[in-house]
């Protein structure tokens, strides 16, 4: 009877099809709103404590054709008072039993809670989904690019050589343990519906309060509901939105990687645009990146509205109005949403350019492979000498200019036991660790914690 979004797909949640606008927006709280009415008179007729009629009625007329949102505006603007409104215009369509058995000895800060915890889980549906979907194209992305070697760079710096599947099956792995947090952070969720009165103690709903409490969240789908109110600390939002901040910061830090990478200078990789897109309007040449520039702001905006949640958790007694009705949870919700989706076009509209990564592998004329050149000296000498003299043959060629290729078989301590050697240890396409075989193994482990999850096949990669 109460079939809620969270109980339909994705697995167990939203419908694909479903938007974080459409959740909350103020048609749909309002028929959440009557759904949880609903299963609060149903649960109190199975108790005694209205009669089974009035229940049956209240979940008849649990509709949002019986409260529109012209009646509840024009009614909000009388009483001021948003639950009142909903429960006067509702009654309207009620009979004298039914209307006197809605909203029986229950608070309206219960049912917005409660409201919003059904909300948030049909939301982490909607994420869930969104980022199975970028999970896919990066495993599918780090696939085709196993192999293809690029520059590992630290501090800005060249460093050492990777392969572009590495870089993206780290992202993958990343996004895989933001994934998880959204699992843990539900199931919390799944244990928070509430039905514990002002002061979390029942009052209001009789002896059977807590008998109440628990088959109201049966009929609504959620789990048992924890003993203890949490109102006070509203801490199981708080760390909702904590985990969507991690989230937002994982995902700009993806955006700030792309925007870096198809910068003229560097060049490894581009988003692919509509050929009418237009990068300036003033600069005809210029290709801009989009999606990886609106990631990073995400990851500004999302933390920010993260840390006004974060700020509820302080709280005075058992409850206060310093968090009282306001849109950051379903600001922040829709546009965790927003970018999540957004991050997954990103992942499968990049070009990437394997030539231009290695010119620029190339660019410091092997330096790169220094380390490698140590410790095939090392073998052969003073661990400690060898390290001494590349390290002078690398700042000196670095600094004049001059092939560190010929610089090192020019040194006649080195170049004797480099030679038929160093064009082998200067190419760094043969020197990429493991980088492939980390490809495959995050891969497998995904693919593991997929099949824990129970979550959907994913299609194959194109």
């Amino acid at each position: 009877m109460f079939v809620l979004l969270s109980q339909v797909c994705w697995p167990g949640g939203a419908q694909a099809d479903t938007s974080a606008e459409d959740i909350f927006s103020k048609q749909n709280e309002t028929a959440l709103v009557m759904k949880v009415e609903a299963a609060i008179a149903a649960a109190q007729a199975d108790y005694g404590v209205i009669p089974r009629a009035a229940a049956d009625e209240i979940a008849e007329k649990a509709d949002t054709a019986h409260a529109t949102q012209e009646d509840l505006a024009a009614e909000y603007g009388i009483v001021r008072h948003r639950m009142v409104a909903l429960l006067n215009v509702w009654r309207r369509s009620l009979s004298p039993e039914a209307g006197d058995a809605l909203h029986h000895g229950v608070t309206t800060v219960d049912i917005y809670d409660t409201v919003m915890v059904l909300q948030l889980l049909d939301t982490i549906d909607v994420l869930l989904a969104d980022m199975s979907a970028q999970e896919e194209a990066m495993l599918c992305l780090a696939a085709q690019y196993r192999d293809t070697p690029m520059m590992g760079r630290t501090l800005g710096q060249h460093a050492l050589p990777i392969t572009f599947g590495k870089k993206v099956s780290v992202w993958a792995a990343q996004n895989r343990r933001n994934m998880d947090r959204l699992y843990e952070v539900r199931a919390r969720l799944r244990t928070s519906g509430l039905l514990k009165g002002a002061v979390g103690t029942h009052l209001g709903l009789g002896d059977h309060g807590a008998e109440i409490e628990k088959r109201v969240a049966d009929y609504l789908g959620l789990d048992t509901p924890e003993p203890a109110d949490w109102r006070p600390a509203r801490d199981v939002f708080a760390e909702y939105a904590q985990v969507l901040a991690l989230i937002a910061k994982s995902n700009a830090a993806i955006g700030g990687e792309v925007f870096r990478l198809q910068e003229t200078d560097i060049g490894e990789l581009a988003e692919v645009r509509t050929a009418t897109a237009v990068g300036s309007s003033t600069m005809p040449q210029k290709v801009n990146p989009n999606l990886s520039e609106g990631l990073i702001y995400y990851g500004r905006t999302i933390p920010a509205l993260a840390g006004v949640l974060l700020e509820d958790v302080e709280s005075v007694f058992e409850r206060d109005n310093t968090s009282r009705p306001n849109t950051t949870l379903a600001d922040i919700s829709i546009e965790a949403a927003d970018m999540v989706a957004d991050s997954a076009k990103l992942i499968g509209r990049l070009h990437v350019y394997p030539d231009r990564m290695r010119a620029n592998m190339d660019a410091t004329g092997g330096l790169i492979m220094s380390q490698r050149v140590v410790l095939f000296l090392g073998e052969r000498m003073s661990r400690e000498e060898a390290e001494l003299r590349v390290r002078d043959i690398a700042a000196a060629s670095l600094a004049s200019g001059a092939s560190f290729r010929d610089a090192l078989l020019a040194d006649e301590l080195v170049g004797p036991r480099l030679n038929g050697h160093i064009d082998t240890l200067l190419d760094p396409a043969t020197y990429l660790g493991l980088s492939a075989g980390q490809v495959d193994r995050t891969a497998a482990w995904i693919g593991q914690k997929r099949a824990e999850r129970g979550e959907p096949v994913p299609a194959a990669c194109r």
